[in-house]
């Protein structure tokens, strides 16, 4: 017995009834002229109150101190305050924040209440476009245009316009200031008197801690000293910034393989030289010492100083000299600075020729 089930090659009809388009339902605003002018107004001052939210973001980054901070215990003026935000940042986020909101809700608002709705039916087509299908698309955002309103709501259009045109403020505001402007910055920490000290263990050296051939990377020494109540002379951001210009290497090498420079003969102790740790090219710290060439190497882009040649570039793309810290010997026998850089220490930038001759007037000559 045959248990094969019989078919038939009747045609099969539509599995799914095809629902069609249900009725439109109408918004308050598209039956509501008062409405609509009401709504309008709403969605134009989210747009205005962001424009003005971003310009205080503006005026917050420039007139709030980075020090200052908000919902902290205790009292800031003794010094024992802990817990809380920075201010800045705090009003940074707040006005910053609230504004993508507004612009967010806003756009959001005006497509769900004031933009046409209507339903619309599209064939599928085929994946290759023609020149038809061209000319559909530009008449479909042609439409698109037109349903949206823009061109006859001038209010929530000049409004959205000025708050985006507003939103590329903090961008800028933020860009400008990633570090500071090297227009001017012609001094580091270092000054006359101050000892070179270990970076790591803020150890004063002296000229027999170092053989022959050996680096050290070393900073100012006032990096470690603390005020009467036992706090960093130097903290935060301010030593950050000043770590960053005032980082030194002290190499040590026989006397008689250093060509010194007019005017740089008692730059030294004893084979023992001091320059920046930052390369002249963009700004890399750089410590790749080869002690039998007396080179000094960038790992960035690999230009190459010769420390026994005054820091001359031989090899890459610096074009300056690596700054040198003239050195000398206190009462102790510790090495201390002579004076600060006579040379900028910082990447090369286009007015460094004009600051360098100041930097000069006030050493008195070229460095």
């Amino acid at each position: 017995m045959s248990n094969e089930v019989e078919t038939t090659n009747s045609p099969v009809g539509d599995p799914i009834k095809d629902p069609g388009l249900g009725e439109h339902q109408y918004r308050p605003q598209d039956v509501d002229a008062n409405q609509e002018r009401r709504t309008e107004r709403q969605i134009a001052t989210m747009f205005g109150v962001a424009t003005l939210l971003l310009i205080g973001f503006c005026v917050a980054y420039f007139s709030i101190g980075s020090d200052v901070r908000v919902f902290a215990f205790g009292d800031p003026a003794d010094g024992d305050a802990f817990g809380g935000w920075s201010a800045q940042n705090f009003f940074l986020g707040l006005t910053l924040g609230t504004a993508l909101l507004l612009i967010g809700i806003g756009i959001i608002q005006w497509a769900k209440k004031l933009m046409g709705d209507h339903e619309i039916v599209e064939l599928r087509h085929p994946a290759k476009s023609s020149d038809d299908d061209r000319s559909a698309v530009l008449e479909d955002i042609s439409a698109g245009v037109n349903e949206s309103g823009i061109a006859r709501r001038p209010l929530i259009r000049n409004s959205l316009l000025g708050a985006v045109a507003a939103l590329g403020l903090p961008a800028i505001v933020m860009l400008r200031d990633l570090g500071p402007l090297p227009y001017g910055h012609t001094n580091t920490v270092w000054k006359k008197g101050m000892r070179v000290v270990n970076d790591v263990s803020g150890t004063p050296i002296k000229p027999g801690d170092l053989s022959v051939g050996e680096l050290v990377n070393a900073e100012p020494a006032i990096f470690f000293e603390e005020d009467e109540e036992g706090h960093p002379v130097i903290h935060g951001t301010a030593l950050m910034q000043a770590k960053a210009k005032a980082a030194v290497i002290v190499v040590r090498m026989r006397p008689e393989d250093i060509t010194a420079a007019k005017g740089r003969e008692n730059w030294g102790v004893d084979g023992i030289l001091c320059f920046s740790k930052i390369c002249t090219h963009v700004g890399c710290p750089i410590s790749l010492w080869e002690q039998q060439t007396h080179h000094l190497l960038c790992p960035c882009h690999q230009s190459t100083f010769d420390l026994a040649n005054n820091g001359t570039v031989i090899f890459g793309p610096a074009y300056r000299p690596l700054p040198q810290l003239p050195l000398a010997v206190d009462s102790e026998g510790f090495l201390i600075a002579v004076s600060d850089f006579p040379d900028i220490v910082t990447p090369s930038y286009p007015e460094l020729a004009r600051d360098q001759k100041k930097l000069n007037e006030k050493f008195g000559g070229d460095a």
